[in-house]
């Protein structure tokens, strides 16, 4: 699957990968539903850290299409409250 960091550019991530992504996933979610800053903060950055560290750098010239997107680092909670859908920003 490809997966794009806004501001990064793109991975290409295993399908085994994505049951660790959705969990880090949920929590995220949890933290945007009680508006928990630092957990918010906390779980947005281990949700990119492990894309990061599971997925593979695709070349910046590269026109494949990502099938995710995911916030930058320095996202608010509004910013990523607005980009998730019914199963969070990574899809079940």
């Amino acid at each position: 699957m490809i997966v794009r960091i806004m501001g990064e550019g793109q991975l290409d991530v295993a399908d085994d990968d994505l049951s660790a992504l959705n969990a880090l996933d949920d929590e995220l979610e949890s933290a945007i539903e009680t508006g928990d800053e630092a957990k918010f903060r906390s779980a947005l950055n281990a949700l990119l850290d492990n894309v990061r560290k599971v997925g593979s750098t695709l070349p910046a010239d590269s026109l494949a299409p990502s099938e995710l997107i995911l916030p930058p680092v320095d996202a608010g909670i509004e910013e990523v409250r607005q980009m998730l859908g019914d199963e969070g920003l990574i899809p079940d």
